[in-house]
C-alpha cells in the first residue's frame, strides 16, 4: 500500500476562495465583523495572536498594539498587512512565543482541521501558555450538532466538535469558558446572510436572527487561575 500523502491545502484553498475579488469581499466582511463585534474583546493596547491566520482577514482588520499571525503557510507573510508580525509555525507548537506575553489569542475555523482530540488539547494548552493572567482565547467554530452532515462538505475537516466537547477540551487545557454563544454566525459565507458587510451590523444586533441562522459557536475562555465559569449556553 503506498504511503499516505497530505492533502495539497494550497491548491484546495485556491479552489475554495478563487480570485482577488473573492478575497477582497472576505476582507470587507471581516472588517465589519471586527468593528461590529470582535474589537470589544481586544483592547487597542493589547498583543493579539491569530492562530492559523490563513489569509489574515482577522489580524489585518483588528486594532491592537501588537498583531501576530501564526500559520504554517509561507504565503501568509505576503498576505499580512504592514505592521503584522508573521510566525511560520503550527498552532500546536508556539515555541516562538514566550509564556504569558499575549493578551488575546484568536482561532477561527481552525479546530475542525486538527487530526485528533489530543492535538486540539495541545493547541489549547499552547494558547493558555502564552496568555497573560486574565487573557482571552476567542474561538469561532463550526458546531457539528447544528451543521449536521454539511460539516463534512469540506475535504479537510477531520475533527467533529460541539460547544460541549470544545468546552471539555478547554477545561483539560486549563482554560475556563466565560462566554459561549452556541448559535452565532452562519456556517459559511457561501450561504445566507451575513455575507454583505452592510448586513453584518443588523445581524449582530439581532440575537433571534443568530438563533435562526447561526451554525458556528463563539466561545471566550481564560486561564483558569482567578477565572469565573459562568456560561451563556445560547438556548432559546
Amino acid at each position: 500500500m503506498p504511503p499516505e500523502r497530505a492533502v495539497p491545502l494550497d491548491d484546495l484553498y485556491r479552489a475554495r476562495f478563487p480570485g482577488q475579488e473573492a478575497l477582497d469581499a472576505k476582507r470587507a466582511l471581516w472588517r465589519a465583523l471586527c468593528r461590529g463585534f470582535f474589537q470589544r474583546y481586544v483592547p487597542e493596547d493589547a498583543t493579539v495572536v491569530d492562530l492559523a491566520a490563513g489569509y489574515c482577514e482577522f489580524i489585518n482588520e483588528i486594532r491592537a498594539r501588537r498583531r501576530i499571525a501564526v500559520d504554517l503557510n509561507p504565503d501568509t507573510a505576503e498576505l499580512a498587512d504592514e505592521g503584522v508580525e508573521v510566525i511560520q509555525a503550527s498552532a500546536s507548537d508556539l515555541g516562538g512565543l514566550a509564556d504569558g506575553t499575549v493578551d488575546v489569542v484568536f482561532a477561527s475555523n481552525l479546530f475542525e482541521h486538527l487530526h485528533s482530540p489530543e492535538q486540539l488539547v495541545q493547541t489549547l494548552q499552547e494558547a493558555r501558555r502564552i496568555l497573560v493572567p486574565g487573557g482571552r482565547l476567542l474561538v469561532l467554530q463550526p458546531n457539528i450538532r447544528l451543521v449536521g452532515g454539511r460539516y463534512w462538505d469540506f475535504l479537510d475537516h477531520r475533527l467533529a466538535l460541539t460547544e460541549h466537547s470544545l468546552g471539555e477540551a478547554c477545561q483539560l487545557a486549563g482554560l475556563a469558558v466565560v462566554e459561549s454563544r452556541t448559535r452565532f454566525l452562519p456556517y459559511t459565507t457561501k450561504g445566507r446572510i451575513p455575507v454583505a458587510p452592510a448586513l453584518v451590523r443588523p445581524y449582530l444586533a439581532l440575537r433571534p436572527l443568530q438563533w435562526l441562522l447561526g451554525k458556528q459557536t463563539f466561545l471566550v475562555a481564560t486561564p483558569i487561575e482567578g477565572s469565573g465559569t459562568a456560561v451563556d449556553d445560547g438556548r432559546l
